[in-house]
């Protein structure tokens, strides 16, 4: 959502004007993001604010997809040092994986994901449990992150300076691994050949998108422009510049638009 959606805490031209457009054509959705700061019900709100509605299943964070990889995986009584916000330490703990507290040091897990209050004792913890045994789970491997100043760190780079501490590699769940991009698939109900992903970002939105078999469009609002895609090998099926272009196109005489 980040860079295509709204940046910070402005939307994008056209946001809300684009989702009136989608529900009068009946056109489906699922907002999936890399984030893993907010919970659902604070992407409703955020939403609502910028004069959206949305409902919670029509809302996927890297967040959830974790939670649902704990589920399949973690033991009964399993805990887990996060780094993040609190969308991922809900989503964690909804899952049934107690959160230990931030000076804890016999974790089962280190789950990473953005945190914007990050410090060097919390990487420190994080470090010294991962070189105790514990397993390395990433909500996602953005490098970089959006904001209304500029192109900050993501989490990639918190995972990146874990990694480089311990020397273990992370399992990453978010895009563009295709966890994420199946659970998306499935809430829509509709054969791939009549889904498009929408990103900004090529090394997840785009590739995402063709680990999972399904077309891509790319916006040029957010982190790529166009001389990084020319640079890239992740070509998307379709470049837009933006959500009211993109609109335009759909709105243009022969386009169904629906489903």
């Amino acid at each position: 959502m980040d860079g295509v959606l709204w940046e910070g805490e402005s939307p994008l031209p056209g946001m809300p004007e684009f989702f009136l457009f989608l529900r009068e054509r009946g056109i489906r959705f699922v907002l999936a993001t890399n984030n893993a700061s907010l919970t659902i019900a604070s992407y409703i709100q955020k939403l609502a604010r910028m004069g959206v509605t949305a409902a919670p299943e029509e809302i996927l964070t890297s967040a959830t997809a974790t939670a649902e990889y704990l589920k399949r995986v973690s033991r009964p009584g399993a805990r887990a040092y996060v780094i993040g916000e609190e969308g991922l330490a809900r989503s964690v703990e909804l899952a049934g994986v107690r959160v230990v507290d931030p000076d804890a040091l016999d974790a089962d897990y280190v789950i990473c994901g953005m945190d914007r209050n990050l410090s060097w004792n919390k990487l420190a913890a994080a470090t010294i449990n991962l070189n105790r045994g514990a397993r390395f789970i990433g909500t996602n491997g953005d490098v970089t992150f959006p904001t209304e100043r500029g192109i900050a760190h993501g989490n990639g780079a918190i995972l990146a300076a874990l990694s480089a501490a311990s020397g273990i590699r992370p399992k990453i769940i978010g895009k563009p691994y295709p966890a994420i991009m199946q659970m998306a698939v499935a809430r829509l109900g509709l054969p791939k050949a009549r889904i498009a992903a929408v990103g900004d970002r090529l090394e997840t939105d785009i590739l995402g998108a063709k680990n999972a078999g399904l077309k891509s469009i790319l916006v040029l609002t957010g982190i790529t422009d166009k001389k990084l895609l020319r640079k890239s090998r992740n070509r998307p099926t379709w470049v837009i510049d933006d959500l009211p272009a993109l609109q335009a196109v759909w709105a243009a005489p022969g386009n169904k638009g629906g489903g």
